[in-house]
Formats: structure tokens, sequence, C-alpha cells
């Protein structure tokens, strides 16, 4: 019976602690409910420990790498020109060169999901934009920002991104409330495409993890499958970075040339 009991206990597996909110001063509390107890709007947690070193590494990208402006760059200084140049090109391609007035804002976001991305793979760290409270305030201020923008330029001809004028009139006022459905819908999607894509990978990664670590010497298959997914989310981070990114970009250039 004991040995039945350390076999059940060996593969109890809980890959959703690493998403827990946790605060960095207090009792350390191991119960969920001890935990949310002690959690108030400003307590300091692992959350806002990453979201503070996203935001230094950063800085230290940017401010530190490029500060001799050599003309044979660094190595350094090469990866922020090259970051750099990548997100302009990427706005100019579909916003037109109209779109870079909104450069600085739309830098700040590629910046920080890609390095709390990265960061959230480092052992002991914490992924915070796995959490919809973060991706939410980034998804919710785009869409506003945009709409905003929409209204503030264009006035009512704002609206012509839900009348469909290409397709036959008998179709429009349908087509027009899918549209309005769906431009609704926008922050939703676009917070949750990133927070599930983060939670999954994270959460696979640990399955495997408790696997190979109940299995001790016989662990060769996760072991391998961890080093499988891990490359895979090494892709991922980077990939739903730009996804978010682009998706800003196109939402974008819906406000600035609503009719086209």
């Amino acid at each position: 019976m004991a040995s039945g009991a350390e076999e059940v206990s060996a593969f109890n597996i809980h890959p959703m602690d690493q998403f827990v909110v946790k605060p960095l001063f207090g009792a350390g509390h191991t119960d969920i409910n001890d935990v949310m107890k002690d959690l108030a709007w400003y307590t300091p947690t692992n959350v806002t420990l990453w979201l503070g070193i996203a935001v230094a590494c950063i800085a230290l990208l940017f401010v530190m790498g490029t500060r001799g402006r050599a003309v044979v760059p660094s190595r350094t200084q090469s990866v922020a020109e090259m970051i750099y140049t990548f997100v302009r090109n990427m706005i100019v391609d579909i916003t037109g060169e109209e779109g870079l007035k909104f450069f600085p804002y739309i830098m700040t976001l590629f910046m920080f999901i890609l390095f709390a991305n990265v960061l959230g793979l480092l052992p002991y760290s914490f992924t915070v934009t796995s959490h919809i409270a973060v991706t939410g305030v980034l998804a919710i201020a785009v869409f506003l920002s945009v709409t905003i923008l929409g209204f503030v330029r264009n006035g009512g001809k704002f609206l012509k991104i839900f009348w469909i004028t290409e397709a036959p009139l008998a179709l429009r006022p349908i087509l027009a409330i899918i549209e309005i459905i769906s431009y609704f819908v926008r922050p939703v999607s676009h917070s949750i495409r990133l927070g599930g894509n983060m939670m999954a990978g994270h959460a696979v990664v640990k399955v495997f993890a408790g696997f190979a670590g109940a299995l001790g010497v016989g662990a060769v298959a996760p072991i391998v499958a961890i080093m499988a997914v891990y490359g895979l989310e090494m892709l991922v981070v980077v990939i739903q970075a730009y996804v978010f990114t682009i998706l800003t970009c196109v939402y974008l250039n819906d406000a600035l040339h609503p009719g086209h």
C-alpha cells in the first residue's frame, strides 16, 4: 500500500501551479485560498517582479546597448537596430508612411510582449503574458486607441469599415451586423490568443517535466518531449509577439483608412 501511495503522489502533477500569482513578501502560504487573502491591489507580486524585469531588459538593450551609436555597431546595437527596422517595415507595409506616427506605441507593444514571453522560458521565472489580466489590458488599450483615433480622424466615415460596399446590396445589412460583432470581439480574441498560447505551452512542458521526475532513470521519452516542446515554445514566444503586433497594425490601418 505504501508503494502504491508513493506512486500516486509521484504522478501528482499540477501544471497550473506555475501561473499562481503570489506576493513577493509574506508568510509564503501553500494553499491557494490563503495566498489570495494576502493579495491586495498594492501588493508586490511575482507578476510585478517579472513585469519590472522585462522593462529593465528592454531598457538595457535600447538605452545601454545603443548609447555609443557606433558606425560599426556592436552586437547589442545590431540587435536593437534589427528589431527597430523590423517593426518599422511592418508598420509601413500595413499602414503606409502615415502609420509611422504611432511607431513608439507599436514598438513598445512588440518589445514588451517579446521580452515578457522570452523571460517566461527561464527556469523559475513567471510568464506574465499567460494571464488574461495582462494581455486583456494590452488588447483593450489597442481597441480603445484605435476606435478613438478612427472617430477623431474620420468622424462618421469611420463607420465605413462595417459597410461592405463590394457585397450585393441585399447582403450588406447582414454583413454589417457580422462586422460589428467581430469588431467588438477583437479585444477578446486579441488577448486570449496570446494568453492561451503562453499558458498552454508552459503547461505542457510542466506535465512532461512531472512525468520525467516521476519515472526517474526511465524518463528518456519525457525528456525528449520536453526538449521538443521547449524548442517549439522558443519559436511560439516570438511568433505570438509578432501576431499581436501585426494585428495591432491591421486595426490601426482600419482607423487610418476606413474606406479601404
